[in-house]
């Protein structure tokens, strides 16, 4: 039997573990404690599966497999940030970096499953480089949901601990202006202004957006030229992307394969896709009914953001995010989960997993 005395502590371990993407050392170390934690709750020791990015925590408890559980254990926050911002207890709230994106996510998950009386046929899988797309990870978590045939997300909750019935698509795309460099006071018209040439850019990618439709293009982040005194080279502008549909995720690649420059001088090449594509709503219409059964007035909400269960619902394998911690500030220095609704979220996991180990074919 769980409790919070026991719950919180091991949220604790694993924040206390700094695991920011793409650093292999820390994650190496973030695996390991991970798995040790594994092992003591279940009884079960987890396999490491190693990747270009880091290992990812692999669990079964035998049998035939009928649904997984899905997190991460990469987090966005470089090291040292855990001496800056320590793992902390009070007020009703824990905070610490990574704690709601997502390692209290991970720490429900493994005492859900340690309080079946029979854990055969489920799964779990932490991977270690979902915030920086899951390149190497993407292959195991496609085989994994295929073979469970059921998939419970453990990202952090929506506002108010909705859980999340669909998710965007979402992309990054970098567009590379190529130009040419010239002194800039002494001789400019010989140079070709690739940063001109990108604003024009900007303002065309930018219109790619279509509210009404749900998607949002937003050129996130540029880098031009070498110094003050040089006409720019080159200017290279990352463009976020989110889109609610396939049509739309085909719509947009296109407009950004397509582009072509305003100043023939100059050159452009595209890089980058939509590489998480829509989980529509439909992805959850078998899943959420057993969550709103286990708790009514639950609610479910369409979000932005995208997770490793987008890849599992294109699949067509059933669904569930945002199973997780209820809180908020994901991502950010303020980042807090609610230690309130950290048993009641706990006893929603472990319904939903017992019922559906319990439809398995005998």
């Amino acid at each position: 039997m769980t409790d919070l005395d026991v719950l919180i502590p091991d949220i604790g371990r694993l924040v206390g573990v700094e695991s920011p993407s793409r650093d292999v050392a820390a994650l190496t170390e973030s695996a390991g404690a991970l798995g040790a934690l594994i092992e003591e709750r279940t009884g079960r020791p987890p396999a490491l599966v190693d990747g270009s990015a880091g290992p990812h925590v692999h669990w079964s408890g035998g049998g035939e497999p009928t649904v997984l559980l899905l997190g991460h254990h990469d987090t966005v926050f470089p090291l040292g940030t855990l001496a800056a911002r320590p793992f902390t207890h009070g007020d009703g709230k824990l905070t610490g970096p990574g704690v709601f994106d997502m390692k209290t996510g991970i720490v429900l998950a493994i005492h859900a499953v340690a309080t079946l009386d029979d854990p055969s046929g489920v799964e779990m899988l932490f991977t270690a480089d979902e915030e920086v797309g899951s390149d190497s990870s993407r292959s195991l978590i496609e085989e994994r949901a295929v073979a469970c045939g059921n998939v419970l997300v453990l990202e952090p909750s929506a506002d108010g601990g909705a859980i999340k019935t669909g998710r965007k698509g979402t992309g990054v795309f970098e567009v590379v202006v190529g130009g040419r460099a010239a002194h800039a006071g002494l001789e400019p018209e010989n140079g070709v202004n690739s940063l001109v040439e990108a604003a024009h850019q900007v303002l065309r990618i930018a219109a790619f957006a279509d509210p009404a439709a749900g998607t949002t293009v937003t050129p996130s982040v540029a880098t031009a030229g070498t110094a003050d005194n040089v006409v720019p080279a080159e200017t290279r502008v990352r463009v976020d992307v989110r889109v609610a549909t396939l049509e739309e995720k085909d719509r947009i690649e296109a407009l950004m394969a397509g582009l072509t420059p305003v100043d023939p001088a100059t050159s452009i090449t595209v890089d980058g896709s939509i590489a998480r594509p829509p989980m529509p709503e439909g992805a959850s219409a078998i899943l959420f009914p057993l969550a709103q059964a286990l708790a009514p007035g639950i609610t479910g909400r369409f979000v932005g953001g995208g997770s490793d269960g987008n890849f599992t619902a294109a699949l067509g394998v059933p669904t569930l995010d945002g199973l997780g911690a209820v809180g908020g500030g994901a991502h950010a220095d303020h980042e807090w989960v609610e230690v309130d609704a950290l048993m009641p979220r706990l006893d929603l996991i472990t319904g939903i997993v017992e019922r559906l180990t319990r439809s398995r074919p005998s």
